[in-house]
């Protein structure tokens, strides 16, 4: 796996971070208040979460006036889907394999 993989997975693993990114894709752009709002940590830990989700390509982020917003990058998930789809082709020979088997052994 790619440091650029490990990064993506050690982001989302955290349930906070997960929570925000999550909330940014279904809801939009947000700003900090906004989340910070139903994070249910400080401001300066959201802050410090979107600053991890923003090194890993999963939020950016815009300035207007004092506010910043941020948004979701679906596209930075591309390396997840890929992955899943990959073990899921995997597991899916390993049970068509062992569904044989059985087969083979009820004769």
């Amino acid at each position: 796996m790619t440091d650029a993989h490990d990064l993506l997975f050690k982001t989302l693993a955290d349930p906070t971070r997960r929570g925000i990114f999550e909330r940014l894709c279904r809801d939009g752009e947000q700003t900090v208040g906004a989340l910070t709002a139903l994070a249910g940590v400080s401001q300066p830990a959201v802050s410090k979460h979107l600053g991890v989700l923003k090194q890993a390509g999963l939020v950016s982020d815009r300035h207007e006036g004092r506010q910043t917003h941020y948004s979701a990058q679906l596209n930075a998930l591309a390396p997840l889907v890929d992955w899943t789809s990959r073990m899921a082709g995997f597991w899916e020979t390993r049970f068509d394999n062992l569904e044989d088997l059985l087969n083979r052994m009820d004769q």
